[in-house]
């Protein structure tokens, strides 16, 4: 981060924000011209400060609003196995997040479903499939109070 400037960081909390604005709306908010601010994001990019930009999808609207932090332990700790259990995990929809974690589990997953019902389905059917699975936790979300995108700068 030391080679960001304070213009370089509001244009990152902006972007962060609302990325859809266009360069001409970003300029204006940040006192410069549309050419140099093009520039700057264009190095941002680049540099890695901006990894991609998407669209946040509400789940409800899809009928996945039922969301469950999953946490997994494994059989055993080896690399193959770790590595097998990454390689099915990433094959699986309804798995949004994955974290490698310390302490009493070695992941976590954020799972989005429509209802109780396809989350057992979820359970037996997709993640009974993973066979580097010596365990499960899961823990269901009554409300989300808090959900962004943006990291503190």
């Amino acid at each position: 981060m030391d080679q960001l400037d304070q213009t370089d960081i509001m244009l990152l909390k902006i972007l962060s924000n609302n990325s859809s604005q266009t360069i001409k709306e970003l300029a204006a908010q940040v006192n410069l011209s549309a050419s140099p601010v093009l520039q700057r994001i264009k190095k941002l990019e680049s540099n890695g400060y901006i990894k991609k930009y998407v669209a946040v999808l509400d789940p409800e609207k899809f009928s996945q609003g039922f969301i469950v932090f999953c946490n997994i332990r494994l059989k055993q700790h080896d690399r193959t196995i770790g590595h097998k259990f990454v390689e099915d995990i990433m094959k699986i929809d309804e798995v949004v997040e994955c974290y490698n974690v310390s302490g009493d589990y070695d992941f976590i997953l954020k799972v989005l479903a429509r209802d109780m019902k396809h989350y057992q389905e979820f359970v037996f059917n997709k993640l009974g499939s993973v066979e580097s699975i010596g365990s499960t936790h899961s823990t269901f979300v009554m409300a989300e109070i808090k959900n962004v995108h943006n990291i503190m700068l």
